[in-house]
This record gives C-alpha cells, sequence and structure tokens, in this order.
C-alpha cells in the first residue's frame, strides 16, 4: 500500500521479504545485506565470495579473508612457503612468488656475522670488508676488544686493529722522543 504519490511507502505484514538471487523467504534465516536486496547464506557465498588463491575453494562469509597482490586467501591459507607459519599477523616478505616469514626470510636471504654468526637483520647497522659481514658490536679491535665502528682500522691477517692500538703495537718508534 502507498500513501500516495511522492510520500513515504508503507509495508504490511504480509510483504515478502525473500532472497534476492533465490527468492526463498528469509524469515528466521541469517541473510546478509547487500545494496540490491538481501540474499541468504549459501546465495552470498556463491555470488559475491571470492576464491582462495591457495586452496581455489570459495572464502565464506564467516572465513577472515586476506588480501594481498590482486590475490584472495583465507586466513589458514596464507602461509609461509618455507616453515608454513601463519602470516596473517606477522610481518612478511615476498621473494618471487614465494611469500616468506620474517625469520626464514632472514636466515636464508640475509649474511651471517662473523664474530657471532648470527643473523645480520635488515636495516641494522654493519661493517663489510673483504667479503665479510659483522654486526657494528661485533667488529672490534684484536687488541683493546672495543668496537670499531665506523672509525678507521688496520687489518694484520687475520686481526683488525683500531688505528691507536696498531700504532702502539706495530709502529716504528723515534728513538729519540719515542712516538
Amino acid at each position: 500500500l502507498s500513501a500516495g504519490e511522492g510520500g513515504p511507502q508503507t509495508g504490511t505484514m504480509t510483504e515478502c521479504f525473500d532472497c534476492d538471487n533465490c527468492k526463498e523467504s528469509l524469515y528466521g534465516r541469517k541473510y546478509i545485506q547487500m545494496d540490491n536486496g538481501p540474499y541468504c547464506i549459501p546465495c552470498y557465498d556463491a555470488h559475491f565470495a571470492n576464491t582462495c588463491d591457495e586452496c581455489k575453494e570459495l572464502i565464506g562469509h564467516d572465513c577472515r579473508e586476506l588480501y594481498y597482490e590482486d590475490r584472495h586467501y583465507h586466513e589458514h591459507c596464507f602461509r609461509c612457503f618455507r616453515c608454513d607459519r601463519s602470516l596473517a599477523d606477522e610481518p612478511f616478505t615476498c621473494q618471487g612468488e614465494e611469500l616468506l616469514c620474517n625469520d626464514c626470510y632472514c636466515s636464508e636471504f640475509s649474511s651471517k656475522c662473523v664474530a657471532c654468526e648470527k643473523t645480520v637483520m635488515p636495516g641494522s647497522r654493519k661493517l663489510e670488508y673483504n667479503g665479510q659481514t659483522w654486526h657494528e658490536h661485533c667488529f672490534i679491535c684484536s687488541s683493546c676488544q672495543q668496537p670499531i665502528g665506523s672509525r678507521s682500522f688496520i687489518p694484520d691477517k687475520k686481526d683488525y686493529y683500531c688505528v691507536p692500538c696498531y700504532e702502539s703495537k706495530f709502529a716504528p718508534r723515534c728513538t729519540r722522543c719515542k712516538k
């Protein structure tokens, strides 16, 4: 029934409340309201759910859906390619087509410190010399055991010395002033 031209629309208790797709009654059933009308759960999933790029199954209305690089995933399908750990709430990296958790990425693609043999994490301060890598705090003088950091150093075989230690240990001294 209508109230007149241009007036508000009113309905009666006998008005239909059906799924916009299958036309089955939605009274007493769960449904999802879309812009073009209500849908029963099976119709909503069949017409609007995305397909998981990993398992190729529909991602139903009741699943947590993750979206990355134009691909949709179930929460439990979005996993590290190496260790199979869920990446849903973890930082991750993409290497080619493979998604990797930070731990797997670092152990495979990051360098190891020559001194402590631990991974040098991407973005951390490090020193590279002669094809080897050190954490900044692991690159120490062989004499005073203090970190060399970004200061000048002198290599001697497998040892590295800060300039003051090298000079006090190896530099020739003036016989007159001892400097």
